[in-house]
């Protein structure tokens, strides 16, 4: 335990490991919360919130070098109030501040280090900071003095800084807009599928150079594109055999690492995470069941007994994660030396299994040890032998127990016990694909136990499903992941049991996912409204994990085709929809909103696989070929400002938005200028409208309108509007027209 004295802070009450971790540091710690925010106010203190999680080996550097010191302790208690965030308990702030990270310095990680004002927006950021100035990157002190230093004498700058800041992130964050006229075609699903066909790694597998992540969205789509494209099927069996030949899997006791550090996947970062392993075990089942080899099985087998042996609380629910250090090393309980596996093993069967298990060259981790993982399959191994799979897996099995059991009399590594609805899930629909599958009764069995625990000791006094508790404990409740997810899992328990009590479960979760949580205009927020969040987002581009709001979309549909009702195809149709725009100009980003669109979509609607590409986002032009755009010019007067008309011309059956809209997720149209003054901009008056998308008023153009103003020198005008109808809306279109007369440009 770190700390330099035995005297504890407020982390002492919370129920988050990550958060105790910290509860004997000389800091005076704060959870998020009203009373933190408002001492900061009192005390006129900026706020420094530092964010991270249980197993990440740079947050405990930062800990023991940083936080546990007493003089940088005494400088962060008279300077600031600090705030102490567990990123899996609360992603929502997490997803806030990862995005300021991220546009303030070009990158991201944790622990995240993040300096905010008193309205929360934030003015300077970082990840790890160091104890002392160390190549090119500041002392943790050296950064909290020059902070504190601003805050009191360049205030103003301070405070633009984050205002700046603040606004940059709630326009990233906030993905509201009406919902498309239509949904996107099946030439969004190929320019996806295109970007991973452009990264994949002939060689080794998975898409780009080191580090690699799992990514489980990459390969949900490829599954989704078995049928449509050609090379789908050698990406994906390329990249989940060679995952689990890598050290990224753990030979010896079943189970994923988080990501690997090298392009083969043989050097991991050793942490090991529920929601990889939930996800792949679904993958690797549904490969099995499509003839893939008996490793395949092997790996879900090997898996789901990791979380049974490893990470199953009492009750059946699984915790959420374990550690990669031991005693601030990491990865040392699962590396090896050569003498140690000379001394486990005899020399006679360490020589055997050396090239088996890739420890027969050079070490390769660190120059002193090895990562167990398979360089070859072993049904190759057993051919080069001339002997069956089966030989040489009754003699391979008994040494790798051996190494096995060697291993397990290590130090234990850490686990982060609390439970996370949503990562919970994610095993129960692995461990009911998997049992459903291979077949396995008792893997089913697994994923019922947790259903039912999660169901039990996861609602709040009120009855509402929590996103995290702690030995009974849990203050935060249920985020839209945990919703998605949750349900995912019942209805993949429905699919392997029969049971249908596992379909109502789902079907009142998904009612309290909609009270709670749906926008009016299609999709689902993220998590409820509250005055301590810059922008309450809508969870759309896939992460480590598939977007939350893409899972929902086709949890709807599934519901639909169970229970026959139209109005979950309904609601998923209105949520795609909200989301056409960015699935249109990002489909690689929403790969997993994508393969929901393609859901929705049937066998004979959108373009067939064959056909030529569409050589942009096809909606985006329609939108641009929606509005005729005339520019009038007179001739300057001795002052040069010169009076301009800009026409629209708008299709019948669209309108544009008016300025103003009447909402403020509507895209007004507007003129900009650039290299040439405008001034006296005159719009016509809006039209009130009635559409079937919003209750609020909605302020429009039609037929023919003119725009007027005042111009002075040469440049480009850019005309942005967006073009809607009565059910919904094209995409925001930018229009450049240029003074000199030239034909006008879409953006």
């Amino acid at each position: 335990m770190s700390g330099s004295s035995g005297t504890t802070n407020r982390l002492a009450q919370e129920s988050s490991p990550y958060l105790r971790l910290h509860q004997h540091n000389p800091v005076d710690w704060h959870p998020w919360g009203e009373e933190a925010i408002e001492l900061a106010r009192a005390e006129d203190k900026p706020i420094f919130l530092s964010v991270g999680y249980s197993t990440c080996y740079w947050c405990h550097v930062m800990e023991r070098e940083s936080f546990s010191d007493a003089k940088v302790a005494e400088l962060m208690n008279r300077e600031f109030i600090s705030i102490k965030v567990d990123r899996e308990e609360r992603p929502e702030l997490d997803e806030i501040y990862m995005t300021a990270t991220q546009a303030m310095t070009g990158h991201g990680g944790w622990p995240n280090s993040v300096f905010l004002t008193h309205q929360l927006e934030p003015f300077f950021a970082g990840t790890y900071f160091p104890p002392e100035d160390r190549h090119g990157q500041p002392s943790f002190t050296r950064v909290l003095v020059s902070l504190a230093e601003a805050w009191k004498e360049r205030r103003a700058d301070v405070e633009e800084q984050g205002r700046s800041a603040g606004a940059a992130i709630r326009h990233y964050l906030d993905r509201r807009s009406p919902p498309a006229l239509e949904r996107p075609g099946r030439e969004v699903a190929r320019r996806a599928y295109r970007s991973l066909e452009q990264r994949f790694d002939g060689r080794w597998g998975g898409f780009g150079g080191a580090p690699k992540f799992p990514t489980p969205s990459n390969l949900f789509l490829l599954e989704a594109m078995l049928d449509h494209q050609p090379r789908a099927a050698e990406m994906l069996t390329s990249t989940l055999e060679q995952m689990a030949r890598g050290g990224l899997f753990d030979q010896l006791g079943g189970g994923f690492h988080r990501y690997a550090t090298d392009a083969e996947w043989k050097i991991p970062h050793f942490e090991k995470m529920l929601y990889d392993n939930g996800l792949l075990l679904e993958l690797y089942s549904r490969q099995w069941a499509r003839g893939g080899s008996e490793e395949m099985a092997s790996v879900v087998r090997q898996t789901a007994g990791f979380l049974e042996r490893e990470m199953s609380a009492p009750d059946g629910a699984f915790w959420s994660a374990m550690d990669a250090e031991t005693d601030g090393n990491e990865g040392a309980f699962y590396v090896w030396t050569r003498d140690e596996l000379d001394q486990v093993l005899g020399e006679e069967d360490a020589g055997f299994l050396a090239p088996l298990l890739g420890f027969d060259g050079s070490p390769f981790f660190e120059g002193r040890y090895y990562v167990m993982h398979r360089p070859r399959p072993l049904l190759a191994q057993a051919e080069a032998r001339r002997m069956s799979l089966a030989e040489l897996t009754k003699q391979v099995e008994p040494l790798e127990r051996r190494l096995f059991e060697h291993r397990s009399a290590r130090p234990r590594l850490s686990i982060d016990d609390k439970i996370l609805a949503d990562w919970n899930g994610m095993a129960i629909a692995g461990l009911a694909v998997a049992g459903r599958l291979l077949p396995s009764a008792e893997l089913t069995a697994l994923a019922v136990r947790a259903a039912e625990a999660v169901l039990t000791a996861g609602r709040d006094v009120s009855g509402v499903l929590l996103h995290s508790w702690r030995d009974g404990v849990g203050r935060v409740r249920a985020f839209l992941s945990d919703y998605a997810f949750l349900i995912r899992g019942l209805l993949e328990l429905h699919a392997s049991t029969g049971d249908e009590s596992w379909v109502d479960r789902a079907v009142a979760l998904d009612r309290e996912q909609r009270q709670r949580l749906a926008d009016p205009l299609g999709g689902f927020f993220s998590s409820e409204p509250g005055d301590d969040l810059l922008v309450r987002s809508k969870e759309v581009i896939d992460g480590a994990v598939p977007a939350a709001n893409a899972v929902a979309v086709l949890n709807l549909q599934r519901l639909g085709e169970i229970t026959g009702e139209a109005d979950y195809f309904a609601e998923a149709d209105r949520a795609v929809r909200s989301f056409a725009t960015i699935i249109e100009q990002q489909p690689e980003a929403a790969r997993m909103m994508v393969v929901a669109s393609l859901a929705l979509l049937g066998e004979d609607d959108g373009p067939a696989a064959d056909e030529a590409e569409t050589a942009g986002p096809p909606m985006q032009q329609r939108a641009a070929e929606a509005v005729k755009i005339s520019l009038e010019q007179e001739p300057p007067n001795a002052d040069g400002w010169r009076s301009i008309r800009i026409q629209l011309e708008i299709e019948e059956g669209l309108h544009l938005q008016a300025n103003p809209a009447g909402a403020e997720y509507l895209v007004p149209t507007t003129v900009a200028a650039t290299e040439l003054k405008l001034r006296d901009l005159e719009y016509p008056a809006g039209e009130a409208f009635a559409a079937e998308f919003s209750d609020e008023q909605i302020l429009v153009y039609s037929g023919t309108v003119s725009i007027r103003g005042q111009a002075q020198g040469h440049g480009t005008l850019q005309v942005t509007y967006q073009a809607c109808g009565s059910r919904g809306c094209l995409p925001p279109v930018k229009i450049d027209l240029q003074t000199g007369g030239s034909a006008p440009a879409a953006r």
